[in-house]
């Protein structure tokens, strides 16, 4: 489409607004964003048919007035079906006539260049516009659609508040391949009947294997599913590679994404109801060479028992943990990298000390398990709700501890440490490598030392390590060499071997390794001469701080896993 006038111009030529008024325009628009168009409307300077005929006059398309006949759509060539109804109600589409390979439609933004480049792909043919007004086409769109299928059709419930996962499910595929990409027939085969007991069939199935995640991934001639089971990636038998879009065109619906966006990355959840309980998937897509991945995110609350005496931390370390929660104010971090178990750890240690006499409120990014009794916060930053301006509301909201996702910025941090310092509990996640480079991490991105020496109380600094499958573990003796070399105490360590009951895998289920460093007077006083990492990890190590790899080698030394796992989540060797 070729413009050949600016809209203010065309305005101007028909005598619609004057120079001021265009120039007010002009400085409104600075402000408020948007197209001048609608600022124009805004500013009640011309109405919609103003627009609407000016823009017909910049971009050579026809007005379509109120007159009924210019606007009514033929009835015998199923322009529903080219166009499903919802659509055309959310992108202000009305489909007048089809003529050889073009389609007549009806539109309110001509403008809108991603919404016609949709609409150009689902009909599968050229366009031929005409302008109408927004008023006059939602008036029209609602007629004729309720024409032809009733007033239930345009109230149907496409969605349901869980999807049902407790029947058993059969796996059925297609024998035809389907390429379709008209959005219509691209939701008849995400709800048909075999689609939606596959997709809830890999669903399930993940749940039962206890996976932390599902991916289903394009590749150029075949479809791989993956499942994340203990940190690791397993490829199962994966359907037929024509059945793609409608296993991503079914998760999406399910999520409520848009399923005509397949060019953007796109956000959103699922709750699946099992027997007992509901599961809440995290749902991600993004566009590759070869179609749209999509990677769901299990957040299984029954699977995962947020109890802190159950994720493997020892007998001294919980001592010391529960006793520096029960602090009334200061700074508890834990840190480590992406998937190490950081969340589940706060969410076990914010259960544990949950109290009605207590209010507890958390912000997060998003909120992955929910928890009765405490007040949790999802982060939208679109719309100005970060982790900092949360933490400002919270501080006038009476609280006694917060918990915040993840301390990724300076103005975070600050504050973090102003509620510390005014006597609340803080308790928050940090990326780093272990225990006292937090310290270091804290004051690189431009928290003083002097405010971090009175706030700190406790850091965490932990791995996820596997652990042996008790089934088929199978014990050996190290040569004497390796004893040596990395200080194992037992003479008779265990290895993976592998069975039915892992998975052939020789491990089943994680366990927690950390180390555990309390900021007490000496490390205070390191921090208030400004001392660097290595002379705050000697301090913790002379005070009883058990290394992560040191930590690893006494669960190698009771069973509970073996020295290539602690190895390879340590970097040690």
């Amino acid at each position: 489409i070729m413009i050949h006038q600016r809209l203010g111009e065309i305005l101007i030529k028909h005598g619609l607004i004057t120079e001021s008024q265009l120039q007010e325009a002009i400085e409104a628009q600075k402000l408020q964003k948007g197209r001048i168009g609608e600022i124009f409307l805004k500013l009640g300077m011309i109405t919609e048919g103003d627009l609407a005929t000016a823009l017909g006059s910049q971009l050579l398309i026809p007005y379509a007035s109120q007159r009924a006949e210019l606007m009514k759509p033929r009835e015998d060539q199923n322009l529903d079906k080219i166009i499903p109804y919802e659509f055309a109600q959310k992108n202000l589409v009305l489909p007048i006539s089809k003529e050889l390979n073009s389609l007549t439609c009806a539109v309110f933004d001509p403008l809108d260049f991603i919404m016609l480049d949709n609409l150009k792909q689902i009909v599968g043919c050229e366009l031929n516009l005409v302008i109408a007004t927004k008023s006059i086409l939602l008036k029209a769109i609602t007629e004729f659609y309720t024409t032809l299928h009733g007033e239930s059709m345009l109230n149907k419930e496409v969605e349901r508040s869980y999807i049902d996962l407790s029947a058993d499910r059969d796996l059925v595929t297609y024998n035809k391949p389907t390429a379709e990409l008209s959005i219509e027939r691209l939701v008849e085969k995400a709800e048909e009947a075999p689609v939606i007991k596959l997709v809830d069939l890999i669903i399930r199935q993940a749940i039962d294997e206890k996976a932390s995640d599902i991916h289903v991934e394009p590749c150029n001639d075949k479809l791989e599913i993956r499942y994340r089971i203990d940190g690791v990636l397993y490829q199962i038998p994966p359907p037929a590679a024509h059945l793609h879009l409608a296993i991503t065109s079914r998760i999406k619906i399910m999520a409520r994404l848009d399923i005509a966006e397949k060019r953007l990355p796109q956000d959103g959840n699922i709750s699946a109801k099992l027997e007992d309980r509901v599961v809440d998937l995290r749902v991600s897509t993004i566009p590759t060479i070869w179609g749209e991945k999509v990677v769901m995110r299990i957040l299984d609350k029954g699977a995962t028992k947020l109890d802190l005496a159950g994720l493997g931390f020892d007998s001294k370390q919980l001592t010391i943990i529960r006793k520096s929660l029960q602090s009334s104010y200061g700074l508890f971090f834990v840190t480590g990298p992406t998937g190490s178990g950081k969340s589940t750890t706060l969410y076990a240690a914010i259960n544990e000390i949950k109290d009605p006499s207590k209010n507890i409120l958390t912000v997060e990014d998003p909120v992955e398990f929910k928890i009765d009794g405490i007040n949790q916060v999802a982060v939208h930053t679109e719309i100005g709700l970060t982790f900092a301006s949360a933490l400002r509301a919270f501080l006038r909201q009476d609280p006694d501890i917060m918990l915040v996702g993840e301390v990724r910025d300076l103005e975070t941090a600050q504050i973090c440490v102003r509620a510390a310092l005014t006597g609340h509990l803080v308790l928050s996640t940090l990326h780093t490598n272990d225990a006292p480079s937090a310290i270091t991490r804290l004051i690189d991105i431009g928290v003083p030392y002097y405010l971090l020496t009175p706030s700190l109380i406790m850091i965490i600094g932990q791995r996820l390590a596997r652990i042996l499958c008790p089934k088929c573990k199978e014990p050996y003796e190290s040569n004497s060499q390796t004893i040596v070399n990395y200080k194992i105490k037992s003479d008779l360590i265990y290895r993976a071997k592998g069975c039915d009951e892992c998975s052939h895998t020789g491990y089943k289920g994680r366990t927690v390794v950390s180390e555990v460093m309390i900021i007490d007077d000496q490390i205070r006083s390191l921090l208030s001469k400004n001392d660097n990492y290595e002379q705050i990890r000697d301090s913790a190590r002379k005070n009883g701080m058990d290394t992560l790899f040191e930590a690893g080698m006494k669960k190698v030394e009771e069973g509970i896993t073996s020295i290539d796992e602690i190895l390879s989540i340590t970097q040690a060797g």
